[in-house]
């Protein structure tokens, strides 16, 4: 994989994040989210820093994914939240950045499992201090691990 493909998807990783967090947010429709974002937003920014264009098959994917998929992957993060907590909980942008790890984790098979940790812990790492950061990265480090068991009982 080229530089430029894992920037490219690096950016549509931050931008399903902030689409999810709309769609939450202001209730704005798959669709219509798909295609503001197609047409004016493929160019990301985060804090006034320019961002390589994003990868919109993966944007798309993530976004998709997430949206057909939403009662499993909410039941899979609710089930590795600690007790007493659910995912209604947490802030509106944690849940899209859980919501968009786990369904690449779940559905983005090419892309190693430490990338798509990594790069979802960055993201929530931007917008939030140390405590929803290390959440993010435990939490989707936990479902990596326990869908790696599932595919192979002799992994880690």
């Amino acid at each position: 994989m080229s530089a430029d493909t894992h920037d490219a998807r690096s950016s549509a990783r931050l931008l399903s994040v902030q689409a999810l967090y709309q769609m939450d947010i202001a209730r704005t429709p798959l669709e219509v989210i798909i295609r503001e974002f197609s047409e004016h937003r493929m160019e990301a920014k985060l804090d006034d820093i320019e961002l390589p264009p994003a990868d919109s098959a993966h944007f798309e994917m993530l976004l998709r994914g997430v949206v057909e998929n939403q009662t499993d992957i909410d039941l899979l993060i609710d089930g590795k939240l600690a007790e007493n907590w659910r995912l209604a909980r947490l802030d509106s942008t944690l849940r899209a950045i859980l919501r968009c790890g786990v369904q690449e984790l779940l559905n983005a098979p090419h892309i190693p499992p430490k990338v798509v940790v990594s790069q979802y812990a960055d993201i929530a790492h931007a917008f939030f201090e140390e405590k929803e950061g290390g959440m993010a990265n435990a939490l989707l480090d936990n479902v990596a691990k326990s869908l790696a068991t599932d595919k192979d009982p002799a992994a880690i």
